[in-house]
């Protein structure tokens, strides 16, 4: 009996699929191997292969991992904002709400919610990006892992993000807040 032609997996999320296309240009535009990238990025090769394919929905932390390693916004590989494309990691969702950009950087505003229990970390981003975090609910501890600080309802936390960096809700409320981070151009690297 003849058996149908395999069929390529259907995307998990719709946007997975358009999310695994971007990445899949930016790499081959900067000519890297999938093995390349999964290794630089610290991600599994069946994990990157599968974001290519629309096959995996990416975590936040992936998509930072190979976003830093390609030298993009995470925006770069987003649909766009008009569409409130949102990224799950370990604890934290983010909506991105808007991209801008200046001479100096690429900015991405979003809207947190960070989960209560077990925090999340995220790897580096590129040399020089900032985040700038306002909390407008809960207890957040967020920063660079070795020095994370501490911010309640009204307060705001910035550090530089081009080392780990971990994020957690203190206490049994989610955190509600703000992200705006800042990549600087190539020829920024002042701050």
């Amino acid at each position: 009996m003849d058996q149908p032609p395999p069929q390529r997996r259907r995307p998990l999320d719709p946007a997975a699929d358009e999310v695994g296309q971007r990445v899949r240009a930016l790499r081959e535009e900067r000519g890297l191997s999938l093995s390349h990238l999964a290794r630089a990025a610290g991600v599994g090769k069946a994990t990157l292969s599968g974001l290519e394919n629309g096959t995996r929905n990416p975590t936040l932390e992936t998509l930072y991992a190979i976003t830093a390693q390609l030298g993009v916004p995470l925006t770069a590989v987003l649909s766009g904002p008009a569409t409130e494309p949102e990224v799950r990691g370990a604890a934290v969702t983010a909506t991105l709400l808007e991209v801008f950009t200046d001479s100096d950087a690429t900015y991405e505003l979003y809207r947190l919610r960070i989960a209560p229990g077990p925090g999340q970390l995220s790897p580096a981003h590129q040399h020089g990006v900032t985040e700038h975090v306002t909390v407008f609910s809960g207890v957040l501890r967020a920063g660079p892992v070795q020095e994370p600080a501490t911010a309640a309802a009204g307060g705001h936390l910035r550090w530089t993000s081009d080392v780990p960096h971990s994020y957690e809700a203190i206490g049994d409320e989610e955190v509600q807040a703000s992200l705006l981070l800042r990549y600087p151009t190539k020829t920024d690297r002042r701050r």
